[in-house]
């Protein structure tokens, strides 16, 4: 049984407007560069979407412009589910030098930095220790004879003995990572520091942990912006609401795959700094060519429809934008679906949850926008379910219409769900899966 944490999460109001981003252009889908390898036996167990590098979040600086000489990196992940080999997928997909990794481990995580004794095994690369990989491209490792369980948690280690320049990452891992000089990949922990500098809260390079020989039905893509990516949830807890949705399914015993593909501040129809591509650009990389994908959940739109700027504060009732019209997002909504449907997967759509407690909400045209999209989501039958949290997370008070359930639900600024407004919605989304 899980423990849900409810409560504010620190500074998010402050920064909010931050994580809201861009100027609107026309999106289209695109084939991804990466490297791919189609194998119809591997499912992902776990997954980011990989951003351009930056300096720094509201949770402090990162390590992804500097990125990483003669050093290692300890990353941790919890897998949705598990199998009896795996391999890890890595990217350079916004680097300009290839990548020189000198060497890779993979082993079942203790607490904090350590590794479960006799776990750690190394990763190879076509049989080798050592790989590069190309500017814009990514690399998938050889199997590895590791049995994983559904909710796992394992290390990645990765060591560059040269400099990286600067890395590919994930902004809001929410999650801690952990560098030390030299070549720590077979530490157990202990030489990895603790401290603010040597510690992240971001991931670098990885992108997908699949697995093989498991019991799994496929996997299901969870895609979307900040309320996708969890960067309301609890650190360290993995209580995002696709880790949630990963402990429901395993929990009744209908093992799938779940993987997490939003980024904080992503946009559906543009480009911004801190949000990544607009979502229509990277839904074929980041969504359709996951492996055994069946479904993609998509929880896009508030962004757009706010308008806000990664790069500036401002008072959230002026428009720093031409406004986005429901039509516009609508349009993209169905280019998304058109691209799955190519793929035989299926499209669950999720509506733009409530932001009447946000700041931003005073722009009477945003929230009509939100209305018209939500409405198109719940009614049009072009998708092929329909996950809807809503009513579950309005505050039943007629006087806080429109708003989260505060403080049951409401991270602290009134667009974020917190640990248990999360839930909610993972509980709506295992629903409309039990119904496809």
């Amino acid at each position: 049984m899980r423990t849900k944490r409810s409560g504010r999460t620190p500074a998010i109001l402050a920064v909010a407007v931050a994580l809201l981003a861009g100027t609107v252009i026309a999106g289209t889908v695109t084939p991804a560069s990466a490297e791919r390898t189609p194998d119809s036996r591997w499912v992902g167990a776990w997954a980011t979407a990989v951003q351009q590098p930056y300096a720094e979040t509201f949770e402090g600086p990162t390590w992804a412009e500097k990125g990483f000489a003669g050093e290692s990196v300890r990353q941790v992940i919890r897998v949705s589910t598990g199998g009896t080999r795996l391999r890890v997928r890595l990217s350079n997909l916004y680097g300009t030098t290839p990548l020189k990794i000198t060497g890779a481990t993979i082993g079942k995580a203790g607490e904090g930095a350590s590794v479960r004794p006799g776990t750690l095994l190394p990763l190879r690369f076509h049989r080798s220790a050592s790989t590069h990989i190309a500017p814009g491209r990514e690399m998938v490792s050889d199997a590895v004879p590791m049995k994983s369980a559904p909710l796992e948690r394992l290390t990645v280690t990765l060591y560059f003995a040269q400099p990286t320049g600067p890395a590919t990452f994930h902004a809001f891992a929410k999650t801690t990572a952990y560098r030390a000089s030299g070549d720590q990949r077979f530490d157990q922990g202990g030489a990895f520091p603790t401290s603010a500098q040597d510690t992240s809260r971001s991931w670098y390079f990885l992108t997908g942990v699949e697995v093989t020989g498991g019991r799994q039905r496929g996997a299901v893509v969870t895609f979307g912006d900040s309320i996708t990516d969890g960067a309301s949830s609890t650190m360290d807890a993995d209580n995002r609401y696709p880790d949630q949705l990963a402990e429901r399914l395993a929990a009744e015993g209908r093992p799938m795959g779940v993987l997490n593909t939003g980024i904080a501040a992503n946009k559906m129809l543009s480009p911004t700094t801190c949000g990544g591509p607009a979502a229509l650009a990277r839904f074929t990389r980041d969504a359709l060519d996951r492996p055994g994908v069946r479904a993609v959940v998509v929880l896009l739109g508030v962004n757009d429809i706010l308008a806000t700027r990664c790069d500036a504060f401002f008072n959230p009732c002026e428009a720093v934008e031409d406004p986005v019209s429901a039509a516009q997002l609508i349009d993209a909504y169905r280019k998304l679906v058109r691209a799955a449907h190519a793929r035989d997967i299926k499209v669950i759509g999720v509506p733009v949850t409530p932001f009447k407690g946000f700041p931003g909400w005073c722009l009477t045209p945003r929230e009509d926008t939100r209305a018209e999209l939500d409405q198109w989501i719940r009614t049009s039958g072009e998708l092929d379910g329909v996950a809807d949290p809503e009513r579950a997370l309005l505050d039943p008070d007629p006087h806080q219409n429109g708003h989260l359930r505060d403080p049951e639900y409401n991270a602290g600024d009134g667009l974020h769900p917190n640990d248990a407004g999360l839930n909610v919605i993972a509980d709506a989304v295992a629903d409309a899966l039990g119904r496809m």
